[in-house]
């Protein structure tokens, strides 16, 4: 299966319990906004831990309803994380996201040792665009979080978004391994890497996705130009994920398709016990709003 537009995210909730979402430094008021109207739409049950002057202060000027949503009063933005982390890590939470509080500060608390939420996996990065010169949604990792990633990170990297769009309904997603040519140099690191992958898969290694590379981007995504070039692959202009060489080109790619292509986005931390919301002061509402949808149907699938 296929998922064309994000909004489809939504559709995979069924009619199943909420989500139980929890709002670390719950007092910004942008992903505030885009939590009370995910729970509005019945997508995610929020739990809001943060200062609570703050948070009615917001909710009188925004006109949110804050009568039944349950707070923690923590102004302690160290100590709010702290308790945010630990509400996920005992089962009281099903989502962690990030509020007013910094991207180091939160992910040194997911890291804890001892009440983090570490699952043992390399935590990564994943986004879905819906972009109009694309005839579906495609996913991109790593942009945000690995900088350098070496063999053995790609290969987290990769099993933790085939987890994620196996979750999501993709039997065997198509993972594109990007390089900048399409032929294995010894020169470009890349594109060994890319070849080691492919048949890593071919031999069973890396399961529940089918894995082709090096292929430079254009051959990724159309069938027109692997054509043309001659390239023989049954993913090249139907992938499902593409996996970058770095954090520098996914981060370009990222920014371009949002930008120049005006792709939508969702976006979550993979590789914790739960999915992890780190949405930027430069997302836009909708973008926040379509990554809670994204990362309710991540959790629920789990609990099926």
């Amino acid at each position: 299966m296929a998922l064309k537009h994000l909004s489809e995210f939504k559709n995979l909730l069924g009619n199943q319990h909420r989500q139980r979402l929890v709002l670390a430094a719950a007092q910004d008021q942008n992903a505030l906004a885009a939590v009370m109207k995910a729970a509005g739409d019945n997508l995610v049950e929020p739990i809001l831990v943060g200062d609570r002057e703050e948070l009615l202060k917001i909710a009188q000027d925004c006109s949110f309803d804050l009568s039944d949503i349950r707070m923690v009063h923590e102004p302690d933005i160290d100590q709010a994380t702290e308790i945010s982390v630990k509400m996920v890590r005992s089962g009281q939470a099903d989502v962690l996201m990030k509020g007013k509080v910094g991207t180091s500060t939160l992910l040194r608390a997911v890291l804890n040792k001892e009440w983090g939420l570490r699952s043992g996996s390399l935590l990564s990065h994943i986004a879905f665009f819906e972009v109009e010169a694309y005839h579906k949604i495609i996913a991109v990792t790593d942009v945000a979080m690995n900088i350098e990633p070496n063999l053995q990170d790609k290969i987290a990297i990769v099993n933790n978004s085939v987890k994620c769009l196996n979750k999501l309904g993709y039997e065997l997603p198509k993972v594109a391994i990007l390089g900048a040519v399409e032929k294995v140099n010894e020169s470009m690191q890349a594109t060994l890497d890319a070849a080691l992958l492919s048949k890593m898969n071919q031999r069973g290694q890396i399961n529940n996705c089918i894995i082709d590379g090096p292929l430079a981007f254009d051959n990724a995504i159309s069938l027109e130009s692997a054509i043309h070039k001659g390239i023989k692959s049954e993913i090249a202009g139907d992938t499902d994920l593409l996996l970058m060489p770095d954090i520098e080109v996914g981060n370009v790619l990222y920014k371009s398709l949002v930008f120049f292509a005006k792709a939508k986005v969702a976006a979550v931390i993979l590789g914790a016990i739960a999915p992890i919301i780190l949405t930027s002061r430069s997302d836009s509402d909708e973008a926040k709003y379509d990554s809670i949808m994204l990362a309710a149907a991540i959790s629920r699938k789990e609990t099926i």
